[in-house]
């Protein structure tokens, strides 16, 4: 009985840290937007030259966007027009920040895509089957390409962490560090902060 209480508990609980982990980072954008007003505000107004008035909107449709996004798909109401309007918010900062040409940010930006196509699987009603859940032979709805589709993206979130060098010297020197690191002698190399686009 007290595995069976278990597990009622975290199916009741588990959904809905799940759905906060995967909007975690809009919600943060939203808040540090809204902390960060001006300095948002002036610098697509310096890089875009488009003036108070459209900077001031573009603040603004970000902040809401986020904000009320995270709110609508926490509380499960109109969870795809919320999940279509991060869509659209990752669409304008991919281009607003110059984010296509910087390839780590933007895969974190297709890692967002990700979780959000997970959201829109979870969110859409499961077709009748003979059992609960489980999918009938050689059936492929469209929710378990988008979990698919997702899951696919949500990986290049962690491949952004991987550091490429496929320079001489690099190659050269990696079993020296790898042979330091076994014996005990390797010395960690300083970490340098990770900058994001305001």
């Amino acid at each position: 009985y007290a595995q069976s209480d278990y597990m009622q508990l975290t199916k009741q609980y588990l959904p809905h840290l799940a759905r906060l982990c995967l909007i975690s980072t809009f919600l943060e954008d939203g808040i540090r937007m809204w902390f960060q007003w001006n300095e948002q505000k002036d610098y697509i107004e310096a890089t875009w030259g488009c003036g108070y008035f459209l900077a001031t909107c573009f603040v603004l449709l970000n902040l809401t966007g986020q904000l009320g996004g995270c709110v609508l798909i926490l509380s499960r109401h109109f969870v795809q027009y919320a999940c279509f309007g991060l869509f659209g918010i990752i669409a304008l900062q991919t281009v607003a920040y110059s984010i296509l040409w910087d390839i780590k940010f933007l895969m974190r930006n297709l890692a967002l895509g990700g979780g959000l196509l997970l959201l829109l699987a979870e969110s859409r009603s499961e077709g009748k089957s003979m059992f609960a859940g489980v999918p009938s032979m050689g059936e492929s709805s469209p929710k378990q390409y988008m979990q698919l589709g997702g899951r696919v993206l949500l990986v290049l979130m962690f491949m952004t962490l991987l550091h490429f060098d496929p320079s001489f010297f690099s190659v050269m020197t990696q079993p020296t560090q790898v042979t330091h690191l076994l014996q005990g002698r390797h010395e960690r190399a300083p970490v340098k902060p990770v900058t994001q686009p305001l």
